[in-house]
């Protein structure tokens, strides 16, 4: 369990805030999946040398710009290449899969790697009609995310009524999470799950799943009080210029993506920067370079420590994307500089 505290209303600090890593495995122009992949393990080893609290994975099918498809198994070679640091999902998008399987494979890794695995859970179904179709699932299925959430939690409990047993899930108790916007706050606080929201950029938006999450929420033999995390990209330079060039790459590739239908690999800044775009590529474009929290560790720090005390999270979770990895690499390291501070 991740151990919940009460909201910190007004006395947050970021010392007694908890920052972790999701990584999605985006590709690089010029670069393969595999080693987008190799990147992502590489990236986990150094989050727990720089003592952040945990290393999620995510899953996206069919998608050019985003190795990661199959969590649980990329979630394995994390733990594997690491020690200490907990490792999870950001999610496993449980309408996708049987609720026993996602069990069964919750269950291998916490056998695997005792007391440091996470099941982060998501409810969005796959991204287009043809992989909907190759995944064998629809539309309405993210529909019954909370029933599958309950089938889910009920292998561990060992209460399924079919008979069947999933092993070696049962009994193990591994944190869920449920990634949450809209109805997800609702279903994670009837649950009594931890949530995981975002993001940054929506902050009214995540205001109001953060009140309706807590003014909902049903203690649980999972968590005995709500628990926030609250996820986006952070950014952490020398100075505001360097911080806005790490965001150029993603922000490119969104406004392509909503333009032309596919999420391309993230190109780097001076090419993107170079690219013609169209009056609706660009305003996406500008738009995607917005509402961050970005810049100096003075000027990170500042926003980090308005949005936590706005938010009352106990958590933040770092989703930061780019072409250049050692640029990546050295805003890490500077934001687990300022969190030490």
């Amino acid at each position: 369990m991740p151990n919940p505290a009460p909201p910190p209303a007004t006395g947050s600090t970021l010392s007694t805030t908890r920052f972790s890593v999701l990584d999605r495995s985006r590709t690089r122009e010029g670069h393969t999946d595999a080693e987008a992949l190799r990147d992502t393990v590489a990236l986990a080893r150094e989050a727990e040398r720089l003592g952040f609290h945990r290393f999620w994975v995510s899953e996206h099918h069919g998608v050019p710009g985003v190795a990661g498809s199959a969590p649980t198994v990329l979630a394995a070679a994390v733990a594997a290449a690491t020690r200490t640091i907990r490792v999870g999902t950001g999610g496993v998008m449980l309408p996708n899969h049987q609720p026993l399987v996602v069990a069964e494979q919750f269950g291998v890794l916490e056998s695997l790697f005792p007391g440091r695995i996470d099941m982060g859970l998501g409810r969005s179904v796959g991204f287009t009609d043809g992989v909907r179709r190759a995944l064998g699932r629809d539309k309405d299925r993210a529909e019954d995310f909370a029933a599958q959430l309950d089938e889910l939690l009920g292998w561990f409990a060992g209460t399924s009524p079919t008979g069947v047993r999933a092993r070696p899930a049962e009994g193990l108790k591994v944190p869920p999470f449920v990634l949450a916007m809209g109805e997800g706050a609702t279903i994670a606080a009837e649950a009594g799950l931890p949530m995981v929201i975002g993001d940054l950029r929506s902050r009214e938006r995540m205001l109001r799943g953060i009140d309706t999450y807590r003014t909902a929420f049903r203690p649980s033999a999972w968590a005995s009080e709500p628990y926030v995390v609250i996820s986006g990209t952070i950014a952490v330079a020398a100075t505001p210029e360097e911080a806005r060039r790490l965001l150029i790459p993603e922000a490119w590739s969104m406004a392509y993506s909503r333009t032309h239908g596919t999420f391309p690999p993230l190109p780097p800044a001076e090419t993107a920067e170079s690219r013609t775009m169209t009056t609706k590529e660009r305003d996406f474009y500008e738009s995607g370079l917005t509402g961050h929290i970005a810049g100096t560790e003075d000027e990170v720090a500042h926003e980090l420590e308005r949005v936590v005390k706005e938010t009352g999270a106990q958590e933040v979770l770092v989703t930061t994307s780019t072409y250049d990895r050692d640029a990546l690499l050295d805003s890490y390291g500077r934001l687990a500089d300022l969190l030490r501070a």
